[in-house]
């Protein structure tokens, strides 16, 4: 039976044994994988019966590793990408020595477990190759790179259905250097594109493709396409895109695989373009819309041919994701991990509520107009701003109340002063505010920290 830090959590025994509860919420159970950093457990929701896998961390090791902002990033990204064909994060969580990701549970194991004895036949070579291209335009379409895909990190669910998972190595926008590329060289050595390995800027996106087509070779082939002992000459390979096809793939196959292993990527085949492709297209008799032509709307996504193939994605139109972190550290003085995940948020009023994010807009509009203040409120954004009609010590007082997801069905509201006087903005928050917000407030900042942390599964 696993040890692990027991916080807040019940010890129930069943058939002679004790069954280990993480947090109040989750059922540890057995290992299902390790790697240098982490180790996967399988996990059960004990209020649901649901299943998990859950991720768990050391933090010593995340601090002595330099990984902080590696596990900071794939906590963003894995949050942004809500798609039916990438593993799902449902929460994360932290004690003080411990970090734990806790993800939707894949029953079907790794696709590589399919193809280690040959390669697959064309109809489910093309099914896994579909929902991968699928949860890659998704990922691109919120500018998202993997950065390491590989049959490794490509799950199957219980219905055989293809599953994205390990984003430690993706990347966002912001990390492009002032020449709009990417600079950094990772992921595996036999999947990565030729422009990686040239240290001279990259374009994520188009690398996660060369990516996707080295999978399709392997799907179909049952082998590496680019393989050699000596690193050097495996390189050299993937510079100059040398690989032979074996007899049995077929023609309209082959052509596709040519289009995505071209060097140049300025050259190499879109998104758009595989979706148009004649043997990614066998089967089908509808048009496919490309992620970026999904539009969000107040019931999800407006529906295309994917939802046939791969059921509704479902997205809903959700507050902006609160790290999880930078959340523990403001709304708890005694868990503080600032030290370890970037620098400390700026301080501001905050309090966390259960109610919808309409209904926390609805509210701080009401009140802040019974308050004299000019009102804006944007909903695509979740944020309200107001403006004091008076002139105080140092001017018009200029607030904004912004929310933001942090678990499931709890939101944080933080207000933060953006013009006057330092002491009219706290009496504007302390005396004014928080009275008229008490319906819909679960916890002020400081307040009933063993509740925040019985919610979002954190404690000191």
């Amino acid at each position: 039976m696993m040890e692990i830090e027991q916080v807040g959590p019940q010890d129930c025994h069943m058939n002679g044994g004790v069954r280990k509860i993480l947090l109040g919420k989750y059922e540890m159970g057995r290992l299902l994988g390790q790697g240098k950093f982490a180790k996967v457990y399988r996990g059960k929701n004990v209020v649901t019966q649901e299943d998990v896998a859950i991720k768990v961390m050391h933090k010593e090791q995340v601090k002595k590793t330099g990984l902080m902002e590696q596990i900071k990033r794939e906590v963003s990204v894995m949050h942004l990408v809500k798609h039916p064909n990438i593993v799902e994060l449902k929460e994360v969580m932290a004690t003080k020595s411990k970090v734990f990701f806790v993800m939707e549970y894949v029953k079907g194991g790794e696709l590589f477990a399919k193809i280690k004895k040959g390669g697959l036949k064309e109809d489910l070579a093309r099914k896994y190759f579909r929902q991968l291209i699928f949860a890659v335009d998704y990922c691109h379409s919120r500018g998202v790179s993997h950065r390491d895909l590989k049959p490794e990190n490509l799950l199957l669910d219980d219905k055989e259905d293809l599953k994205v998972s390990d984003f430690g190595f993706s990347a966002l926008p912001e990390q492009n250097w002032n020449d709009g590329l990417l600079h950094t060289q990772c992921g595996t050595p036999a999947y990565v594109a030729p422009e990686v390995l040239r240290k001279k800027g990259y374009d994520g996106a188009k690398a996660d493709i060369w990516s996707c087509g080295v999978i399709l070779f392997v799907l179909l082939s049952g082998y590496l396409p680019f393989r050699n002992e000596n690193a050097m000459k495996l390189y050299v390979k993937i510079l100059k895109a040398e690989y032979e096809f074996p007899p049995w793939i077929s023609k309209d196959a082959r052509r596709l695989i040519s289009s995505l292993l071209v060097v140049d990527p300025e050259k190499r085949i879109t998104i758009p373009e595989i979706m148009r492709n004649t043997w990614f297209r066998e089967g089908l008799t509808q048009s496919i819309p490309s992620a970026s032509d999904l539009e969000d709307t107040e019931n999800g996504v407006k529906s295309g041919d994917q939802d046939e193939l791969l059921g509704n994605i479902g997205l809903k139109h959700s507050p902006p994701f609160y790290n999880a972190f930078d959340f523990i550290s403001s709304m708890s003085s005694g868990f503080d991990l600032s030290s370890l995940f970037e620098t400390k948020r700026r301080r501001a009023s905050m309090f966390t509520s259960k109610s919808p994010a309409s209904t926390i807009l609805a509210t701080l509009k009401s009140v802040a107009k019974k308050l004299n203040f000019r009102v804006a409120v944007s909903e695509t954004e979740f944020k309200v701003k107001m403006l004091g009609k008076e002139e105080g010590r140092k001017g018009k007082l200029a607030v904004t109340a912004e929310v933001f997801e942090v678990a499931s069905e709890l939101v944080v509201v933080e207000f933060s002063k953006c013009s006057g006087d330092t002491l009219e903005y706290t009496k504007f928050c302390e005396e004014d505010v928080r009275p008229a917000l008490k319906d819909i407030v679960w916890s002020w900042q400081g307040e009933n920290v063993d509740c925040l942390e019985d919610q979002i599964g954190t404690s000191n």
